[in-house]
């Protein structure tokens, strides 16, 4: 039998989780609908798993490349990540690691003489295209373990079936490789249609905190275990939880370029926080 506690906190998670439902349809005049929201919160598994090897790789370093201003800096600077196939072998993990190694340097040197990147190209070690040529380099070292993406996905499926050991997935990941940490680590798998994982993002720990869905300190693993409780309660998956709160913070509906301003709805994650929290502090009291 659940406790009462336990049973406040599920009412608690399935009303905050409402509340972020109607703020979305809110924006009705600009075309969100409820068949609308379900595609970007519930998508077709088949959809989004990698076919090879090599679209395992090239996501990784999409994912690589979203740290902090990367995808101006990097994506933007040759014209996308895509262009990288003329260096990276058409992203042959094995040709990559056999042709480069762990020797970052080569790699930028080989980028910027195909493939000509606009603006400056810093090599202090910490700036962004060395931290994401290094993640070229471990990624295809980590990769060449798998023989093709089947045998990828069969490994990523021990880790997600059982949720003891789910959580050390990410931070396997984020361990092997250089400039992927828990959270896009997350993004990573969810992704690929895993959807027992949530990236904690500045949006998510935003919207939590604000909404005292965090019972802990506001740090990755405490968010990832928040996103699981609310999915929980609301039978619905993690991703579907992350996504939701994500398009409130971001109000990015990339898929529907004819919204609002190429995709892009005028949002407000602040003031979803006050007139949410308000509304949840008169149903329930003290969170």
């Amino acid at each position: 039998m659940m406790t009462k506690k336990i049973l406040r906190q599920v009412e608690y998670d399935k009303a905050a989780y409402n509340l972020a439902i109607e703020y979305l349809l809110s924006f009705e005049s600009v075309g969100i609908s409820r068949n609308l929201l379900s595609e970007y919160l519930e998508p077709m598994v088949d959809d989004l798993r990698p076919n090879s090897l090599p679209e395992v790789y090239f996501r990784l370093l999409g994912t690589a490349q979203n740290r902090s201003m990367g995808p101006s800096v990097i994506g933007k600077s040759i014209g996308g990540i895509e262009k990288l196939t003329r260096v990276l072998y058409d992203f042959d993990s094995k040709k990559v690691n056999g042709e480069f190694g762990d020797d970052w340097a080569k790699v930028l040197d080989e980028i910027e003489f195909q493939l000509q990147p606009s603006g400056k190209i810093r090599r202090t070690p910490r700036s962004l295209w060395p931290l994401f040529c290094r993640s070229i380099t471990s990624s295809a070292r980590f990769l060449c373990q798998f023989h093709d993406s089947s045998e990828f996905l069969n490994w990523v499926d021990v880790f997600d079936s059982d949720i003891k050991s789910r959580l050390a997935l990410p931070l396997l990941l984020s361990a092997e490789i250089e400039g992927i940490g828990f959270p896009l680590a997350c993004d990573f798998l969810k992704g690929m249609g895993y959807f027992n994982f949530g990236k904690p993002d500045v949006h998510i720990k935003t919207i939590f905190s604000g909404l005292d869905l965090v019972l802990q300190q506001v740090d990755d693993y405490s968010v990832f275990k928040a996103i699981s409780r609310v999915a929980e309660s609301n039978s619905v998956t993690v991703y579907n939880v992350d996504k939701l709160f994500w398009l409130i913070g971001s109000g990015n509906f990339h898929e529907n370029p004819e919204l609002g301003s190429d995709g892009r709805i005028q949002t407000n994650r602040d003031e979803f926080i006050q007139k949410a929290s308000s509304e949840l502090s008169i149903k329930f009291g003290a969170a």
